[in-house]
């Protein structure tokens, strides 16, 4: 099955739907599932999407609000539905998605949901609103099924069938005893299998790999990959079981680190919404461009510091800017497969430095084989073997630095508490412009006049 794309066909039977009954609209919308919806949603206004929800089942309609890029925001279409329909929405959700709406309203509007929900999914909402939301804690979902450690098999079962009337799915059963302190895990396989008077204490599988309320999300992405996870529980201090995080969850997370690290190496904020306006994106961008101007600035200074030899020899201009664009793309590509190393795993000091010698060597043969390629051009075009020298060795050498560059700085800022993908880019563009303008004047003051 092909994803779904929007296309002028969808819009126009939407629009023309849209103009008809609720009846008629409601008919074309059974055409589409709740995900193909919510991307529709992006193309429309906010009353035709207001009036879509009104239209949809509360089921349908909380799917399509779950299923929203929360760059459209999806909390004040929620916010703006009628009192009673809102209400069953949120108790349709589930409560760590119900959660991630209403934590992106103000605190007035949050209370003027809650206090027509249901008081049980309030409280579990209100809950989780306390923790922070790049934290275990803040993904975690309270719906799950447990059972005590005491039961026999047919008590455990009971238990599981009537904690999953009301759940979708579930991956695993959690066992705890009388105080909620997790003891272990439990499949729904084992317990089925198990003989007649197995207790649930002889099935249960200790040991289990969970984290901790105030983990870190990209850590508990980081367990979900290693151990092949479907899900995961959550837990306080005292090993009380507090919810469990699923692995849709983890697979939104992994999005978002993925798309933040790649806006913070090309030097735009994660503040800035992807589809945001052209304001936003100068107030996002500006400040970085003015931090490069400055480093352009300084390597500037190194052409200045040589304007005798650029005056005796203009044809060094034209290569020592590929010299430093070629360093600059080759640091770009070391920074990327360092940073992305170090958000899969935080290396030990022999791993780090194992990264950095294979970056130095890697720039050096690749530094070495554009050189010589560089010396060729020299060689026929300028008919200067002398020339090609300067600019083989320049091209090599900054190339090495390129290499030691883009592992070394983004391995020392995270050692140091910055964020790699922060402050790498501008650095590392920085040296490989610096170095390689240098490389290519001295070498040219010494080797040529």
């Amino acid at each position: 099955m092909e994803s779904f794309e929007i296309n002028k066909a969808d819009l126009e039977r939407i629009h023309l739907a849209l103009e008809g009954d609720d009846a008629e609209l409601k008919l074309v919308l059974e055409d589409y599932h709740a995900s193909e919806i919510a991307i529709i949603f992006e193309k429309l206004t906010p009353d035709e999407r207001e009036r879509i929800v009104n239209v949809l089942s509360v089921e349908l309609a909380s799917e399509v609000i779950s299923e929203m890029d929360e760059e459209h925001h999806p909390e004040d279409i929620l916010f703006n539905l009628d009192p009673e329909k809102r209400s069953d929405i949120i108790e349709e959700l589930d409560y760590d998605d119900a959660t991630d709406l209403i934590s992106q309203l103000e605190e007035h509007e949050q209370h003027e949901i809650l206090k027509d929900v249901d008081e049980e999914d309030a409280s579990e909402i209100r809950t989780l609103l306390s923790y922070d939301e790049d934290t275990a804690g803040g993904l975690m979902n309270t719906d799950l099924i447990k059972v005590n450690i005491k039961l026999d098999k047919k008590e455990a079962l009971d238990e599981i069938i009537h904690q999953s009337e009301e759940m979708e799915e579930f991956y695993t059963i959690y066992v705890v005893d009388d105080k909620d302190i997790l003891k272990g895990i439990l499949s729904i396989k084992d317990v089925i299998k198990a003989k007649v008077d197995a207790r649930v204490a002889d099935l249960v599988k200790t040991e289990p790999v969970y984290v901790k309320a105030d983990m870190d999300q990209e850590d508990v992405a980081k367990l979900f990959s290693q151990y092949n996870l479907n899900s995961i529980p959550v837990v306080d201090d005292t090993m009380r079981l507090l919810g469990r995080i699923t692995v849709d969850d983890i697979i939104d997370v992994m999005e978002e680190e993925n798309t933040e690290d790649i806006l913070k190496i090309s030097g735009v904020s994660q503040d800035e919404e992807l589809s945001g306006n052209y304001i936003e994106a100068i107030k996002s961008r500006l400040p970085w461009l003015i931090i490069n101007l400055g480093t352009a600035f300084l390597a500037a200074s190194v052409i200045r510091g040589f304007d005798s030899t650029v005056a005796k020899l203009s044809i060094i201009s034209a290569y020592m800017t590929i010299i430093a664009g070629m360093g600059g793309n080759a640091a770009t590509q070391a920074l990327a497969v360092t940073v992305r190393r170090i958000s899969l795993n935080d290396l030990n000091d022999k791993q780090a430095y194992a990264t950095v010698v294979k970056e130095f060597l890697v720039g050096m043969i690749n530094g070495a084989a554009n050189g010589l390629i560089v010396f060729v051009v020299a060689l026929f075009y300028d008919a200067s073997p002398m020339l090609g020298v300067v600019l083989f060795l320049a091209m090599t050498g900054n190339l090495i630095i390129a290499g030691l560059t883009g592992a070394s700085i983004p391995l020392l800022l995270k050692r140091v508490g910055i964020d790699p993908a922060v402050a790498s880019s501008i650095i590392i563009t920085t040296f490989t412009d610096c170095f390689g303008f240098f490389f290519t004047l001295w070498l040219a003051s010494k080797l040529l006049l």
